[in-house]
């Protein structure tokens, strides 16, 4: 229990701001493109209490997390903060516009991939330092959740980002067509995750783009 409650004190931090500053872009940049919704509603912060999600941030990431440890690792770690309020409608140039939208959840976490990817380098490089090994577990603890939230959303499964950036990059037809799997989505993903086809997907992407911050970072 005691290894358990150091583990998530390590990726406490990743795995809140991951989660939520992934929502938070979301708003900036619909806002930026002309829908205000997120704003209005008080969600473009970078406050975590404002996109927290009992379930989502906290409780699923925790079973994860100790289900983890309970089997030796090896599994995947995600969870969702609070949706970001989006009207598409409200976009100066609705299906043009929705691919930047979606598209900024996972560039902020790949921004956060590398700062994380920054810190570790850091520790390393101090590694007399009575804080080192701390960050260096902390920054690696960022690593894993940004990853696999940066490829998990950008599969192209309604409602998922990826699928949301499909809509915007097909013809009309196609993509409206593609549109209607969004309300069976999250049963598609559930699917594809009790069938193991999900960490079959995830694991080589999130190695491959493990060994790029390795190779940039030279650690």
């Amino acid at each position: 229990m005691d290894n358990f409650i150091a583990t998530l004190a390590v990726y406490a931090l990743p795995v809140i701001f991951a989660i939520t500053l992934h929502e938070a872009a979301h708003g900036y940049v619909a806002r930026h493109f002309g829908d205000p919704t997120a704003y209005l509603a008080g969600r473009i912060s970078l406050n975590p209490l404002r996109h927290i999600d009992p379930v989502g941030t906290i409780l699923v990431p925790g079973i994860l997390l100790l289900v983890s440890k309970l089997v030796g690792g090896g599994g995947i770690l995600f969870g969702w903060a609070k949706p970001v309020p989006v009207d598409f409608s409200r976009l100066r140039h609705p299906k043009r516009d929705m691919l930047w939208v979606a598209a900024a959840g996972p560039g902020a976490n790949l921004f956060m991939a590398l700062a994380w990817a920054l810190l570790l380098k850091l520790a390393m490089a101090t590694p007399e330092s009575m804080y080192a090994e701390a960050m260096a577990q902390m920054a690696l603890a960022g690593i894993e959740i940004n990853s696999v939230l940066m490829l998990l959303n950008l599969l192209p499964i309604p409602p998922l980002d990826g699928g949301r950036i499909a809509v915007s990059l097909l013809p009309h037809r196609l993509a409206w067509r593609f549109a209607r799997l969004e309300p069976y989505g999250l049963f598609i993903l559930l699917a594809l995750l009790f069938t193991g086809v999900l960490g079959y997907v995830l694991w080589p992407l999130m190695l491959g783009f493990r060994y790029l911050l390795a190779t940039l970072f030279q650690f």
